[in-house]
This record gives structure tokens, C-alpha cells and sequence, in this order.
């Protein structure tokens, strides 16, 4: 099953996942501090794999011009049925429906670790972009999909059992209260991104690794990941 596929087969476990409030950790974890890296609205934003349409909701929220585009009908039928203004469209994120340089920013969320073609997806980013536009992106931090905690104990070992330099699938399944979700990533090394964003003529500006700062922490099992990160943030420029 290709990375595409998997999502199409669970867009609806994900949607009720995603749009459960302070469930997923985009709550808690991302949208602040994300939005942040973000510059402010200029003429065209696209959302490269945007799901079920949180993100762009969000960017429209705070004065975007989006266009959002996801490989998943059924996730894009999932962001249109919540918000029918937004300008949502399936499409492949290597070949995307869009003119050269049309953009000033494109955003891939929680998104490059789920793509199997990761050079084509940055490239087709760089492409749209006009020069001195931004592509920010996050993603799973590499270092936790090389690995995992033995157990939830706060002084648990982190063991990483494969190599952290070659490429592999890792699948995910997840329970929180009465939901579920399989994620289904493809762990890559940090210098895979790095050099897809170089060969795409993309040049990094900001990185910033996010682990679990929550004060006070919900659970004792959280303060293991303030060790370890478990997110990465990038912005970069094209040149």
C-alpha cells in the first residue's frame, strides 16, 4: 500500500481524530508555534496535503489567500464539506494544478513523511514559489521515527533498533478515549530533507525541534519527551 493510499483508507478515523478539539497534538503542540514562522498573508498561500482542511481553515482564519491540495478525494471532500468557501482540489503534491511562481508561500504540514517522493514534492514546492517566497513545513522530528521509549516511564530508555540513516516505513496505531488512528510514516534521516530542500534551490532560514514543554504536565508519561524531540518546524527561502 503506497503512503497515499493509507491515508485515502482512514481519512475517516482521521478526520474525527483531527477535528476533535485538544485531542491530536496539532492543539497542543503546533498551531501557535508554527504559525509563527509563517509570514504575513501576501497574494497566494498553498496548502500542500492539507487533510481534512484544519490548517488552511486556520490560514484563512488569519487573512490567507489559500488553496489547498490533498492526494485524498476523500479528504478533500472532508475540508469542502467543513468550510465550502475554501478552495479545495485533489491533486498529486508533485504535480500540482498550478503556474510557476504563482505563490509567495507554500506550507506542507505534518506532511513530508508521508510522501514517497519527497524530492518531487519539495521540487513542485520550489517551483510554484516566486523567488523570495517561503515553504514552511513540519514534520514527526526524524529522531523519533528512528525510534521508541521501552516504556511510558519518564527515565525510560529511547532505543532506536534499525539505522537511523536508512529509510523505513513505521506504522503507528493509535487509541485516545474512543478514537483511533493507524499512522503510517516513512522514517527518513534529517539530511534527506536537508538535501531535497538544497537540490530544490530552497535555502533553510529557521529550524526549530519541538518536544513536550506543557506546565503543568496531563500525564507523568509526557516528561519522557522532554528529552527527546518530537517535531520539527522549518522555514526556508527560495533563492
Amino acid at each position: 500500500m503506497s503512503l497515499s493510499e493509507h491515508w485515502e483508507r482512514h481519512a475517516a478515523d482521521w478526520t474525527r481524530w483531527a477535528r476533535e478539539p485538544g485531542h491530536d497534538s496539532y492543539w497542543r503542540f503546533h498551531r501557535e508555534r508554527f504559525f509563527e514562522l509563517l509570514p504575513p498573508p501576501g497574494r497566494l498561500t498553498l496548502d500542500v496535503g492539507c487533510g481534512e482542511g484544519r490548517v488552511a481553515r486556520d490560514l484563512k482564519g488569519v487573512g490567507h489567500n489559500v488553496r489547498a491540495f490533498d492526494a485524498s478525494p476523500a479528504l478533500v471532500e472532508a475540508a469542502r464539506a467543513a468550510e465550502p468557501s475554501l478552495d479545495a482540489i485533489v491533486a498529486d503534491a508533485a504535480a500540482l494544478p498550478v503556474e510557476d511562481g504563482a505563490s509567495d508561500l507554500v506550507v506542507s504540514f505534518m506532511v513530508l513523511m508521508n510522501v514517497d517522493n519527497l524530492d518531487g514534492v519539495v521540487h513542485e514546492a520550489a517551483r510554484v514559489l516566486e523567488p523570495g517566497g517561503r515553504f514552511c513545513m513540519a514534520i514527526t522530528h526524524p529522531i523519533s521515527t528512528a525510534g521508541e521509549f521501552e516504556s511510558r516511564e519518564p527515565e525510560s530508555p529511547f532505543v532506536i533498533r534499525e539505522s537511523y540513516f536508512e529509510p523505513h516505513r513505521k506504522v503507528v496505531p493509535a487509541e485516545r478515549g474512543e478514537l483511533t488512528m493507524t499512522f503510517f510514516d516513512l522514517h527518513r534521516p534529517l539530511q534527506d530533507y536537508a538535501d531535497a530542500l538544497e537540490r530544490a534551490g530552497l535555502v533553510i532560514e529557521r529550524i526549530r525541534e519541538i518536544g513536550d514543554d506543557e506546565e503543568p504536565p496531563q500525564r507523568e508519561s509526557q516528561l519522557r519527551w522532554r528529552r527527546l524531540p518530537l517535531f520539527l518546524h522549518v522555514r526556508a527561502a527560495k533563492s
